[in-house]
């Protein structure tokens, strides 16, 4: 019986389905060679004819259930996404990713929630309310959720959780970042008590917390960030306030710093994101990525001779210093609205991605504050994080004073970002341009914080104040300050102190800076520095 019951399994497939009257139609016999004989023919071929049946029932389900997973909350929700300018959740995914790559996990999953009549089948779709998978942008590899809108609005359960809990454990393993999108309006949670475990292990994971992420997006007039809606706001504090000025796309990218970057659409988010994933490593385990290059490491730039004002008070544009050196001006900046005396972005210098960061002479005459510098912080440790080579552009006459800014905590913010120069290993080149004046010279990546290629330009100018608050306090009630000041000029705002006293490597012309760059990078691309160990930093937070 049990050599009859192993062919018929291994012939068959699966027995599900299939009766045992069959077999027990046989008599006992010594001999399985006899009992192969024994068995009805006609019983069996019956039998596996029912199996097919089926098995083909089962396809069919299956069939089923992908084309309901595929239309989400049902096509008249698409429609409604469709009127309001919005993609699906799908969508997006396929926006996002290179066609044909998108490989989809737990289509099937289907909430647990068994209350409020929620376990009737009108109220379970396959996938629940996100789309999770991977795929590939230009051929690398990423981890993707798309929240669904469509079904429930998009809200939180603890199969959605365990979901997007699953990919994440996998890009893990193999090294993959994850990509998530989160619609405007989802609609909160959706669980029982049990799927609590499920909540905090996908918020210890992050997803949930845009602020915890490396980066955040969004579209401009339609999403919004917050954690109390207007209305409680109301009942709370009695402020009257709409969505868009507690928590919308503008607000997020010029005032709070909780978002690096708003677009008008979903199309165009969902582009620049692709563009934006080509300057970043896949993991922290790599280094960072470098493609091929058709500008030359060897180009000189003749504008940036006469970039630099000769007046010391006037600006200029640090981004058109910063499109000049880069290759093919392609710059990637990071929260352009916010705390604009301080640009941050990614750019590639003969085909190697580096971050850049730079004072802007062009808000508040460069000066670090609260803002710039948490921003810059924020940044230069994320390159650090990630095996990004930085490269600073200085022209910082000091720290914005004000008691706004002393009691907002400038001594403790200016720090984080003397921390995070300090204690990046990463290959740091710095040029200053112009003015290098006191602590903001030191915090701005300078020699003293394991910099290891300073450069100046002939304009710059390395010392504790400007000519005219030095010689103010220096020769304060005394005649001839004219005179004076401009001895100290002569003597001081020049790059000759500091060039002599080993605080810059060279005096180089401006012209000649990107070749002088990707020739250090590529000496530096071996470098090898480590913190001593310690369980955590103690940054100043």
């Amino acid at each position: 019986m049990m050599a009859a019951f192993s062919v018929a399994r291994s012939s068959c497939g699966l027995l599900t389905g299939l009766r045992l009257t069959s077999f027990r139609s046989l008599a006992p016999v010594k001999y399985a060679a006899v009992a192969a004989v024994a068995v009805p023919q006609t019983n069996l071929a019956r039998d596996c004819r029912r199996y097919s049946v089926g098995h083909l029932s089962v396809k069919e389900r299956i069939d089923k259930k992908r084309k309901a997973a595929l239309v989400g909350g049902g096509q008249h929700r698409i429609d409604a996404q469709h009127k309001r300018g919005k993609l699906t959740a799908r969508e997006r995914v396929e926006l996002l990713l290179d066609p044909d790559s998108f490989v989809e996990s737990d289509m099937f999953v289907e909430h647990r929630c068994s209350d409020f009549g929620m376990e009737q089948d009108r109220n379970k779709f396959p996938g629940d309310s996100v789309v999770t998978g991977r795929g590939r942008i230009n051929g690398r590899l990423v981890y993707v959720f798309s929240q669904d809108f469509t079904v429930f609005g998009g809200s939180l359960s603890g199969a959605h959780a365990q979901k997007i809990c699953k990919i994440m454990d996998q890009a893990m393993t193999v090294g993959a970042p994850v990509i998530g999108y989160i619609p405007e309006e989802r609609a909160g949670f959706r669980s029982r008590p049990s799927d609590l475990p499920h909540h905090g292990s996908l918020c210890r994971r992050s997803c949930l917390l845009p602020r915890l992420t490396d980066f955040t997006f969004m579209v401009k007039d339609t999403s919004y960030l917050f954690i109390t809606g207007p209305d409680v706001v109301k009942s709370v504090t009695n402020e009257d306030v709409t969505q868009e000025e507690l928590g919308g796309a503008k607000t997020h990218t010029t005032v709070s710093g909780v978002a690096h970057h708003a677009f008008e659409n979903d199309i165009e988010a969902l582009l620049n994101m692709r563009e934006f994933f080509n300057f970043l490593p896949l993991s922290n385990q790599d280094p960072s990525p470098i493609r091929e290059c058709h500008d030359p490491s060897d180009r000189l730039v003749p504008s940036l001779d006469g970039i630099v004002p000769f007046e010391t008070t006037k600006a200029y544009d640090m981004l058109d210093i910063i499109h000049t050196i880069v290759d093919e001006r392609d710059f990637f900046e990071i929260m352009p609205n916010y705390a604009k005396n301080i640009v941050v972005g990614f750019a590639r210098m003969n085909g190697r991605t580096v971050g850049i960061v730079g004072n802007q002479p062009k808000v508040a005459s460069g000066c670090l504050d609260i803002n710039s510098s948490v921003k810059g912080a924020r940044f230069v440790r994320f390159c650090d994080a990630f095996n990004i080579p930085i490269i600073t552009f200085v022209d910082v006459p000091g720290f914005l004073p004000g008691t706004a800014q002393e009691y907002g905590g400038i001594i403790r913010h200016g720090a984080k970002l003397l921390y995070a120069f300090a204690e990046a290993t990463v290959p740091k080149i710095t040029v200053i341009t112009r003015k290098a004046y006191g602590g903001a010279y030191d915090v701005m990546s300078s020699k003293h914080l394991r910099g290891d290629v300073n450069y100046a330009w002939p304009s710059a100018e390395v010392a504790v104040m400007g000519a005219k608050g030095a010689v103010q306090i220096i020769f304060r009630g005394k005649e001839n300050q004219a005179e004076a000041e401009a001895e100290y000029v002569e003597k001081f705002a020049n790059p000759f102190p500091a060039a002599v006293r080993g605080f810059v490597d060279d005096i180089i012309e401006p012209s000649t800076t990107r070749k002088k760059i990707c020739r250090d990078l590529e000496v530096l691309a071996s470098k090898k520095q480590v913190n001593p160990w310690k369980k955590h930093a103690n940054i100043p937070l």
